[in-house]
C-alpha cells in the first residue's frame, strides 16, 4: 500500500512538472506571436469602419410595413385590428360562459328534491352561464308537462347557441380578407413595375425591384394577418363546441331530473 502511494506521489510530481513547464513554453510562445501580429492587428483595425447596429425585430417590421405602401397595407393592418377586438371580445365573453356544469346540475337537482320548482328556479337565477339559462327556461315549464319543458329547453338552447356564435363570422371574414388584399397589392405591384418598365422602354433591374418588393410585402403582411386571427378564431370556435355539448348535456339532465321529480309526486 506504501508502494502504491508513492508511486502515485511521484507520478502527479513529474505531471505537475511537465504542466508547468508546458505552460511555461505556451506563455513565451503566445508573447512572441503577440508581438509579431500587434503591429498588423493595428494596422487592419485602424482601417476598419465601425459595423453598423443590427435592427430590432420591432424596427424591421415597422421598416417593411412602410416600404409595403400606406393604402394595402393599412388596410391588411385594420383587418388585423378589427379581427382581434372581436375574437379578444367573444373570447372574453365565452371564458365568462362557461361554468361548472355537473355543479349546477348537483345543486339543482338537491334543490328539487328539497324544495320543488321554485328552490331549483332560484339556484339558476344565482348562476350565470347558458346552462343555467336552459335550466330556468325548462324549470319554468316544468307545471305544464315534461313536453313543454324540453320544447322550451330546445328552443332556448338555440337561442343561446346564437349567442355564444355572435360576430364569429366577422374573425373568419377577416381571415379571407387579408390575404386577398395582400394578394391584390401584389397584382397592383407588378402592374406598376411593369408601367415603369414601358415608360422607360428598357427591362432594368433597379425599375422592376420596387414594385416587386411592394408586392412581396402585402402578400407577406396579409398572410400574417390571417395566420394571426386564425389561431383565434380556432380557439373560440373550439370553446363554443365545448359549451354547447355542456349544453346538450345538462338538457338530457334537466329533463331525467324532472321526470324523476314528477314520478315521486
Amino acid at each position: 500500500m506504501k508502494r502504491l502511494f508513492s508511486i502515485l506521489a511521484i507520478a502527479v510530481v513529474i505531471a505537475f512538472g511537465n504542466m508547468q513547464t508546458a505552460t511555461a513554453q505556451t506563455q513565451s510562445l503566445t508573447t512572441n506571436v503577440q508581438l509579431l501580429v500587434a503591429p498588423v492587428t493595428a494596422t487592419v483595425l485602424a482601417q476598419e469602419e465601425t459595423p453598423a447596429k443590427s435592427e430590432s425585430f420591432h424596427q424591421e417590421l415597422k421598416k417593411r410595413f412602410i416600404e409595403g405602401g400606406p393604402g394595402f397595407m393599412g388596410i391588411v393592418l385594420l383587418c388585423l385590428i378589427l379581427g382581434l377586438a372581436i375574437a379578444i371580445e367573444r373570447i372574453i365573453f365565452l371564458n365568462l360562459s362557461t361554468t361548472n356544469t355537473k355543479k349546477l346540475q348537483q345543486n339543482v337537482e338537491d334543490a328539487l328534491n328539497s324544495g320543488g320548482i321554485e328552490a331549483a328556479k332560484e339556484v339558476c337565477r344565482n348562476t350565470k352561464g347558458p346552462v343555467a339559462s336552459i335550466y330556468y327556461q325548462g324549470l319554468d315549464r316544468a307545471d305544464e308537462s315534461i313536453d313543454a319543458a324540453e320544447k322550451a329547453v330546445v328552443a332556448y338552447g338555440g337561442v343561446q347557441m346564437g349567442q355564444l356564435e355572435k360576430n364569429v363570422s366577422w374573425v373568419s371574414l377577416f381571415i379571407a380578407l387579408a390575404p386577398m388584399l395582400g394578394f391584390m397589392g401584389t397584382v397592383i405591384g407588378m402592374i406598376q413595375a411593369f408601367d415603369k418598365i414601358e415608360a422607360a422602354g428598357d427591362m432594368q433591374p433597379s425599375l422592376v425591384a420596387g414594385g416587386i418588393k411592394v408586392a412581396l410585402l402585402t402578400t407577406v403582411f396579409g398572410l400574417i394577418v390571417a395566420i394571426i386571427l386564425q389561431i383565434f378564431y380556432n380557439y373560440i370556435v373550439a370553446k363554443i363546441d365545448s359549451i354547447v355539448n355542456d349544453m346538450e348535456d345538462a338538457s338530457i339532465s334537466l329533463i331525467d331530473m324532472l321526470v324523476a321529480y314528477k314520478n315521486k309526486r
